[in-house]
């Protein structure tokens, strides 16, 4: 019998094909879920990240956990760049992304082999989103307090580290969201606008907000002052050097007058830049680039003060808070690109000089990571910025839904007496849906001691008897009893329950919807044209 040609055209590649390929996929899932799952909740339990070099590093954050690990399954990265979206959107629930994920999977798979055809479950899963989706916005509430605002941020920070440091960073987060509540951005402008810096000296709990830049900078010249109680500011996004040659060239010169004319003329050059700034009444130079030798003794004879060397993201933080413009040129600064800062300070830290410069502007800040070992650092920077994050966006979008599990639970009972509404088999996909949730609370409950099936029934059955404040009630792991979740202080942001269920079921589907994995036996080459073109 004659090899069929797409065959022989595969004949050096692996495939799984149909039920084979989704179970493939699925297994790959639920083991990635399985490697996070325990770090879910304030019970939740750390892992060990240990790198080739030896050094390792303790955290709970799931997504740290995930990045970090070496995955080879493309199923398996699918989930893992899901997780990174939740982060980047929401920065909170990238477990629960992930478990949803597998969850889903893995009783599709059921359906599967109860002869539901993937189409029709991934048809049930989008119903069931929009449905869950629609009940969330209605159950959803503003926050009452100032009390709740803080309860969502310290929620998001349950687990990772311990209660103590939580509030601080807690305080710490709602006091740069609020700093940078109405400043235009996109849904990175914390990143942008606050810089971390890792401090060495003092602990944890220790760490501050200073609402300013502070570097790890020193003035130039030693014999300008250290500190200054206000004054004019320039930033130049280039250097204060001489240009040179781009080219490999040489220059013959024949008579050292000659010499000396070049170097005059360059000498010039420096110097009408200096009075441009002095005649602009700039106080502060600081450059992005190299200063010429030359020019730091003119700087400090026209009473500037100069800086050299900067991050490019600190230029902007440092413009936003002092009203000034970056110049690419200093020949070419206009007095309006000049701000204005009012206080510059330099400190020690951990034995490195750090220079303070703060502006009247606002809109940027620096925050002050301290700890005593660089792992107790890494540990809170995280979960400063997991705050942070959830803080800034909950000035934004305030709803609050409660935690604890309480809103898997009601959102699976009602898409539970939602599914007969749909007459073909997407009602079954749309139970599996509802099943899916649970595992949430299930998993609380697993990582808090308790027993998982207890639980949701309880819960249950407590949202059913209590009409008014049913979906409100959920597990407050601490007591392992039942609670309001608003009272128990355990409340998670509506937009990072809507982002998580939203990518779950993107990613669920993705994977669904694959049918052939092909795994190539050799690398790919690149064609022989030059031979083929010989042959012709």
């Amino acid at each position: 019998m004659v090899e069929p040609e797409h065959d022989a055209a595969l004949e050096d590649t692996d495939r799984l094909h149909g039920r084979s390929a989704l179970v493939d996929n699925v297994k790959a899932a639920v083991a990635l879920a399985g490697a996070v799952r325990s770090t879910l909740g304030p019970r939740g339990l750390d892992k060990m990240l240990v790198e080739e070099g030896g050094s390792a590093t303790v955290t709970n954050d799931g997504v740290t956990v995930l990045q970090t690990a070496k995955v080879e399954h493309p199923a398996a990265r699918l989930l893992i760049s899901t997780s990174s979206s939740q982060d980047r959107a929401a920065r909170d629930g990238t477990t629960t992304t992930v478990i949803l994920t597998a969850e889903m999977l893995q009783n599709a798979l059921e359906l599967v082999r109860s002869g539901v055809h993937p189409s029709i479950i991934m048809n049930g899963y989008q119903i069931a989103l929009a449905e869950a989706l629609a009940e969330m916005e209605h159950m959803a509430r503003a926050p009452q307090s100032e009390a709740e605002r803080r309860a969502v941020v310290e929620t998001s920070l349950a687990g990772k580290i311990d209660s103590s440091l939580t509030a601080h960073l807690t305080g710490l987060a709602l006091e740069a969201a609020d700093a940078l509540a109405g400043e235009e951005g996109d849904a990175d402008l914390e990143r942008l606008r606050v810089k971390r810096l890792m401090v060495r000296d003092g602990t944890a709990r220790e760490s501050e907000i200073v609402h300013g830049m502070v570097l790890a900078k020193s003035r130039m010249d030693m014999a300008t002052p250290a500190n200054s109680d206000g004054g004019r500011i320039a930033i130049v996004d280039g250097d204060l050097e001489n240009a040179k040659l781009e080219l490999e060239a040489s220059i013959e010169v024949t008579s050292t007058g000659a010499l000396r004319s070049f170097h005059e003329r360059a000498r010039e050059r420096l110097q009408e830049q200096v009075e441009l700034l002095k005649s602009l009444d700039v106080d502060l130079l600081v450059v992005r680039d190299g200063v010429a030798e030359e020019a730091i003794t003119m700087l400090t004879n026209a009473g500037i003060t100069a800086y050299r060397r900067f991050e490019r993201e600190d230029l902007e933080r440092l413009a936003r808070i002092t009203g000034s413009t970056m110049v690419r040129d200093a020949r070419r600064i206009k007095k309006e690109d000049v701000g204005t800062y009012s206080s510059r300070s330099e400190q020690t830290f951990s034995g490195v000089k750090h220079t303070r410069i703060d502006g009247s502007e606002g809109g940027a800040m620096t925050v002050l990571i301290r700890g005593t070992s660089p792992a107790v650092r890494e540990e809170a920077q995280r979960a400063f910025d997991d705050a942070l994050g959830v803080a800034h966006r909950l000035s934004g979008d305030s709803q609050l839904l409660p935690g604890g599990g309480a809103s898997q639970i009601h959102l699976a009972r009602h898409l539970r007496a939602f599914a007969p509404s749909q007459s073909g088999r997407e009602q079954l996909a749309i139970e599996a849906y509802a099943a899916a949730l649970e595992i949430v609370p299930r998993t609380l409950a697993e990582n808090s001691g308790l027993d998982p099936i207890d639980v949701i029934l309880t819960l249950s059955a407590a949202q059913v008897a209590d009409s008014e404040n049913g979906p409100w009630i959920g597990l407050d792991v601490m007591s392992g009893e039942k609670a309001r979740m608003d009272e128990a202080g355990v409340i998670d942001p509506l937009f990072v329950v809507r982002h998580a269920l939203s990518g779950a079921t993107e990613a669920a589907n993705s994977i669904l919807r694959i049918d052939d994995v092909l795994w190539a036996k050799q690398d790919a080459q690149t064609p022989d044209w030059q031979s083929e073109m010989d042959q012709d």
